[in-house]
């Protein structure tokens, strides 16, 4: 049975908070008290519950799907403030809020009140991971922050520090998740935090800080890859998890998504969601309406799926200019279960449908997380979202290697093969990919050299596919400075000029392009859209989503972290903003 967690009103005072709000000054909102709280197992279990508010929820701004459109990883009919360069320096808020890390220090100091050391371990364990967790984020947001281990008192002169050195704050992070790994036991919990949940954490921290730091010129790099690569390895050889799996590559991909239950075999966390409640997600309305931004894929993702047998899409002199149909047929397999190619048919529905260029502004109409149309409504998908799985630890493993210079063929085989094998794609060559490295990803990628430049352009190739719409995109521009590539034009499908298209190849014309007034005699089932306003195409006859942005611009200097809210600095006059903001 589904667990329903509790938000829980804070039962905390005198903790630490953003020095501009007055939570100082607050008793706590519960009669509840110190000396009668904290003394059973139900009293932690009751308290960490609320910390789970911290992970990507059904909030429009928080929802895993929709986080990669930040980038334009997914392209909407608006472009984000990032995209556009537009963002500005707030007076308040902007993401420098305290108020989570006040709830977690509270409990840490109280919870040993709890006589049951089984409790103590788990639940200890939970917010030393949530801790974690909300200091990883500030990290990857601003840099340099300030590490609070405790709950502040109004007078504490601490609450004015100097932000502490980036560095300093990863590793309290990986102190945290030791203690967690080291004290919780084997248990796996899939919609609750447990050991395996931390080493994911660890991985994921560990080459995030990395390759930051190596990419940004930051000395002392290799200890952060190497936690990478050791937290990895244990997940990969003493946990539970595998690649969820039935022997059938058409489906296999898909279903992990759009099951109702989260895959146990490769899930590690999961937020789920609960029918009887109001507790959906808009994954099917988000993609099947007119309202949500009309989200498509770019090509730049299309482009990117290897072909069937592992040659390389982009190769071809003319892979701009294939038509849809055969543009998407005889590809990595993973393409069909993101989006509708030839074939694609609703779950539980027999009707082909081919894409709808009303619902999807690159005509890549995506159809991850997607599930049956009993669900179509907004905020009606029950199925669970996966928060950490498998498939990522495998990604890290093989990236932390090859930044490291220490990857093997062997390690490529049991993190990267076994992801393309599921789909029945062969594996990754590191010798051929390193004599050959891909010219169309080095365009994403220019930074990138040394001797394993092939093959950590594969790997992140491959992590683009398999982690699509997963909310890891923007953060892996961020660490790999890549910050251009966002600044690419934003493209779609082919489509040469006015005519009627058969989109899904199954003969019949699905799609109409005209100029000037709507043609009279339609045919039936097809749709209509006019060039140039429903419709703009590219000198390339590419569907330009976004004909007014096409000339957009990141700021190397700056954009790779977020700006010091105004009133803080004003507040703190040991803080320093963020450069060039």
């Amino acid at each position: 049975m589904k667990k329903i967690y509790i938000t829980l009103l804070s039962l905390s005072s005198l903790l630490l908070v953003n020095c501009s709000d007055d939570y100082l000054d607050k008793n706590p909102i519960s009669d509840v008290s110190e000396e009668s709280f904290f003394t059973t197992s139900s009293d932690l279990e009751l308290f960490t519950n609320g910390l789970y508010l911290l992970l990507p929820n059904s909030s429009a701004r928080n929802e895993i799907f929709i986080t990669d459109s930040q980038c334009g990883e997914v392209v909407h009919n608006t472009l984000s403030d990032l995209m556009t360069s537009s963002r500005i320096v707030p007076t308040t808020g902007g993401g420098w809020s305290w108020e989570d890390l006040r709830d977690i220090n509270y409990f840490l100091e109280n919870y040993e009140k709890c006589e049951d050391e089984t409790a103590r371990n788990r639940y200890g364990g939970v917010a030393r991971f949530f801790r974690a967790y909300f200091y990883f984020n500030m990290v990857m947001d601003f840099g340099d922050v300030p590490w609070y281990g405790n709950t502040m008192e109004a007078d504490d002169e601490d609450l004015y520090k100097a932000r502490d050195d980036r560095q300093y704050v990863v590793d309290k992070i990986l102190e945290d998740l030791d203690w967690a790994i080291n004290n919780m036991d084997d248990q796996p919990y899939t919609y609750e935090v447990s050991k395996y949940t931390a080493l994911a954490l660890k991985s994921r921290v560990g080459l995030f800080e990395g390759t930051f730091e190596k990419y940004h010129g930051i000395s002392g790099y290799e200890k952060y890859l190497q936690a990478a690569v050791q937290a990895s390895q244990e997940l990969m050889e003493n946990s539970p998890y595998s690649l969820y799996g039935t022997g059938n590559p058409d489906t296999d991909y898909a279903d992990l998504f759009r099951t109702e239950s989260a895959q146990t075999t490769e899930v590690i966390l999961a937020r789920e969601y609960t029918e009887p409640l109001v507790n959906g997600h808009r994954a099917n309305y988000y993609t099947l309406t007119g309202s949500q931004g009309t989200p498509g894929m770019p090509k730049t993702v299309a482009n990117s799926y290897l072909n069937a047998d592992g040659s390389r899409f982009t190769d071809q002199v003319d892979y701009n200019t294939i038509p849809f149909a055969e543009e998407t047929s005889g590809r990595d397999p993973r393409m069909a279960q993101t989006i509708r190619t030839s074939g694609y048919t609703r779950v539980g529905q027999v009707t082909e449908l081919a894409p709808d260029l009303s619902y999807t502004i690159t005509g890549y109409h995506i159809t991850k997380y997607v599930t049956d149309a009993g669900s179509d409504g907004i905020n009606q998908n029950t199925n669970d979202l996966p928060v950490f799985r498998f498939a990522e630890v495998l990604l890290n493993y093989a990236e932390a290697k090859a930044e490291l210079g220490i990857a093997t063929q062997s390690d490529m085989d049991i993190s990267v093969g076994l992801l393309r094998n599921r789909v029945g794609m062969p594996g990754l060559s590191m010798a051929t990919a390193n004599a050959d490295p891909d010219a169309y990803q080095e365009v994403f990628y220019p930074n990138v050299t040394g001797a394993n430049k092939g093959l950590i352009l594969e790997i992140r190739r491959e992590r683009r596919i398999e982690l699509y719409m997963e909310g890891h995109r923007w953060n892996d521009i961020r660490r790999w400075k890549a910050g251009q590539s966002i600044t690419l034009p934003l493209r779609g499908i082919f489509l040469p000029g006015a005519g009627e298209y058969d989109l899904d190849g199954n003969g019949a014309i699905d799609t109409v392009l005209y100029e000037g007034d709507l043609p009279s005699g339609q045919i039936e089932g097809a749709k209509y859209f006019q060039l140039g306003t429903d419709i703009h195409l590219s000198s390339e006859n590419l569907i330009d989503p976004l004909p007014d942005f096409n000339n957009r611009i990141f700021d190397e200097s700056r954009d790779y972290l977020l700006p010091i809210p105004i009133q803080e600095l004003q507040l703190n006059k040991n803080l320093s903003q963020n450069p060039n903001w």
